[in-house]
């Protein structure tokens, strides 16, 4: 099973709407994140473990997942521990764009991926997935229509 380790706060970094939301409130972008990956991870076989520096204020829960906290260490340092300490390197997906996590995982053997071309791939996703939906509305109406006799 792949393992996706996520540099949480370098993503929101890369994401301008998440941004701005953790300058106002930390707690609400965090939570936008968790959203979007679990649209993004939905029905897919994965391992998610999305990591941000600090402690935790208020509980999220994020399906097929964790979420770790670095307390008083880095995320980077917590990444960089969880990545050493797994036993199947080459199954884990690491998302960030810091070099130094990146150069890590690289060594490690993991597969890397940038934060901002991860943010791309799941919003070209959400809007696929938003499409088929349209779609499926239009063909319920029709359905719809055929059902009561409606001409239209």
């Amino acid at each position: 099973m792949k393992h996706y380790i996520i540099d949480g706060n370098n993503l929101i970094g890369k994401v301008k709407k998440l941004s701005e939301l953790q300058k106002k409130d930390k707690q609400s972008a965090r939570e936008q994140l968790v959203y979007l990956l679990q649209n993004y991870f939905s029905g897919k076989k994965v391992k998610i473990s999305l990591h941000f520096d600090g402690y935790e204020n208020n509980r999220i829960n994020i399906i097929n997942g964790k979420i770790i906290y670095s307390g008083s260490q880095t995320a980077d340092e917590k990444i960089k521990d969880q990545i050493s300490s797994s036993k199947n390197k080459r199954d884990i997906i690491v998302i960030s764009s810091d070099n130094g996590i990146r150069d890590y995982a690289k060594v490690c053997g993991c597969s890397l991926m940038k934060s901002e071309e991860f943010y791309k791939q799941f919003t070209v996703k959400n809007e696929t997935d938003d499409e088929e939906k349209r779609i499926k509305e239009i063909n319920n109406i029709d359905e719809f229509k055929k059902l009561f006799n409606v001409k239209d």
